[in-house]
């Protein structure tokens, strides 16, 4: 029987960080990871959609095993079949026993398959982050023409996007209202549709695929309006699942949002194991309830909490602020923490101050942008809860500012005289650099 003093399940984002995090803290531990991917085929979750496009295929959006070995971290291609919690130890499908101190779970999250007929069709795929399936997609997309993409997330847009750019006819299927309406507020989910439609890319809301219509192969998509769009290759986008087969199976307690229920230390009900990434349940950091938040950003951060923990509290997490981004052409737009409408539906009273300036300073540099910011303020305490961005590449690390200021409660005063540098290629000017003086606005309301 081998041992490990930490043995950690899953090698895509959260796992290695956690690995990486706990010989930091504890130099001396053996770390152990247990992952199913083979050599050289962990992929970078987040590259997926542009795997089609823009990297062209699977084996250039790859993370290195050198993430692990060059951190002395030692790794198993296996697959982990079930803990047992009385010995401490973990069987795997080629039938060996690893024996360990701490566990953690970082098995990751499934792609919701929609149980509408056809989905067992050729040529009907998902966001599987596997190297053989995503080479047989692409493969596929050589062959096919119309494309329908059911579901109008982030990763259903840039799967859009990247396909546009095959030269494909791409179809975004949605049933809400808005592209992007769990996550936007609605002005800016039209500012993006907008943008997708300019592509040449159609985008039918507020309608449900009904069916998947075709023989072997897909030749169709059924709406609930009774439309049939025509199409060679459906994609699904509607998000995950938490993968907690194996935690169910070990008797830990499952939590509200069906993922691992963890204490504030990342601790499942066996206090010596430990969940964390889109396995693990998530709170809010401002509600402090279950949030449906699952982000690699965010099983990063839990996995550097979780590892730094292992073998001594030392860090709490406060709960998910949420920062996204995305970008479509060369259009960017983001959010960190929460829009006004999601701060009034969670009972907030809030006040908002709305800029838009140029990217670039002076705004005739080549490749300026209008640059436009929402910031969301609770009225009571002055604090920051949100801030929606949109101009053009800036936007994803404005979003990662916004989530510092919201991590640290700052108030729309502190907003407004918090010290920035600026450069007219990088940056807005500092006269009407957008974030201050988006709080500068909402202070006039809260004076007001």
């Amino acid at each position: 029987m081998d041992k490990t003093d930490v043995l950690i399940i899953g090698g895509s984002a959260g796992g290695p960080v956690a690995g990486i995090t706990a010989k930091r803290h504890y130099k001396d531990v053996k770390v152990t990871v247990i992952r199913k991917e083979k050599e050289g085929q962990v992929l970078v979750p987040c590259g997926l959609p542009y795997i089609f496009g823009t990297v062209g295929t699977p084996e250039k959006n790859i993370i290195p095993d050198t993430l692990l070995t060059g951190n002395n971290i030692d790794f198993i291609v296996d697959e982990a079949t079930s803990i047992d919690r009385e010995t401490k130890a973990v069987a795997t499908a080629s039938g060996k026993s690893i024996r360990y101190e701490k566990l953690v779970l970082a098995t990751g999250g499934l792609p919701i398959i929609i149980p509408i007929p056809g989905k067992d069709l050729g040529n009907v795929f998902c966001a599987k982050k596997d190297v053989d399936y995503l080479n047989s997609l692409l493969k596929t997309l050589d062959e096919v023409k119309d494309v329908v993409i059911i579901g109008g997330g982030f990763i259903g847009l840039e799967f859009a996007d990247e396909l546009k750019k095959r030269g494909l006819n791409v179809t975004i299927v949605e049933m809400l209202p808005h592209c992007l309406q769990l996550v936007f507020d609605e002005d800016f989910c039209s500012v993006v549709e907008d943008r997708l439609r300019e592509r040449g890319i159609g985008v039918k809301t507020k309608v449900q695929a009904e069916a998947i219509l075709g023989e072997k192969k897909v030749e169709g998509v059924r709406l609930n309006t009774g439309e049939e769009l025509k199409a060679d290759l459906a994609f699904m986008c509607i998000g995950v699942r938490p993968n907690t087969e194996l935690a169910q199976k070990a008797g830990l307690q499952i939590g509200e949002t069906k993922g691992i229920w963890v204490d504030d230390y990342g601790r499942t009900s066996d206090k010596d194991i430990f969940a964390i990434g889109d396995c693990a349940e998530k709170r809010s950091f401002f509600t402090k309830k279950p949030s449906p938040l699952r982000l690699a950003s965010i099983a990063c951060n839990e996995a550097r909490i979780v590892g730094a923990n292992l073998f001594g509290l030392k860090r709490r997490n406060e709960g998910v602020i949420g920062s996204f981004a995305t970008i479509i052409g060369d259009s960017g737009t983001g959010l960190a923490g929460l829009t006004e409408t999601a701060a009034k539906q969670a009972g907030f009273d809030v006040v908002t101050g709305e800029v838009k300036t140029p990217d670039k300073h002076p705004g005739s540099i080549p490749g300026a942008k209008e640059f436009r910011v929402k910031l969301v303020f609770e009225r009571a305490t002055q604090e920051i809860l949100g801030g929606q961005v949109c101009g053009g590449s800036t936007v994803g690390e404005v979003v990662n500012v916004l989530a510092a200021l919201i991590q640290n409660r700052m108030t729309a005063n502190e907003v407004a005289t918090f010290q920035y540098g600026t450069h007219p290629f990088f940056t807005p000017s500092p006269i009407p650099y957008p974030i201050v003086n988006a709080a500068e606005v909402a202070l006039t309301k809260l004076r007001t």
